[in-house]
């Protein structure tokens, strides 16, 4: 048997239709990629560390830079000045990889940090989130 698609009505899509749908998927690819980079600024922080939870040793925190311990940035921008901030960029929530030439860096948008956790660089418009830190003896912990 032989079928005749002509009396079959077609589908039209016009011009504007069709650029909507484009535009609809593109900003859902956008929203999926970026938070596959750990959420966005609006989801929570991810939580503190237990107080006294020991996060790093003094020796390890170089003067002038920092480690990351977990979801905590532990910087000493001067002998013997520790601070603790959060891990997870203000821009898009994405966490902050690496700390080098005096900048915490996030590795999603190249948003950079200071070690006091100002912005150096955008596209993040605010510090990283501060977290509670103290120096017991040789050692870094949440307090």
């Amino acid at each position: 048997m032989t079928y005749d698609n002509s009396s079959f009505p077609r589908p039209r899509v016009d011009r504007r239709t069709a650029l909507a749908g484009a535009g609809a998927a593109a900003t859902a690819l956008t929203l999926a990629a970026c938070s596959s980079y750990g959420g966005s600024e609006s989801s929570p922080a991810a939580a503190e560390p237990n107080p006294g939870a020991e996060l790093a040793k003094t020796a390890d925190v170089p003067v002038g830079g920092g480690v990351i311990s977990g979801d905590t940035v532990i910087t000493q921008p001067t002998a013997g000045t520790f601070q603790g901030f959060s891990s997870t960029c203000t821009h898009l929530g994405c966490k902050v990889n690496e700390v080098v030439d005096g900048l915490i860096k996030c590795p999603c948008h190249k948003s950079d940090f200071r070690l006091d956790g100002t912005v150096a660089n955008g596209p993040a418009a605010r510090p990283l989130d501060g977290r509670s830190i103290r120096v017991e003896g040789d050692h870094v912990v949440s307090s």
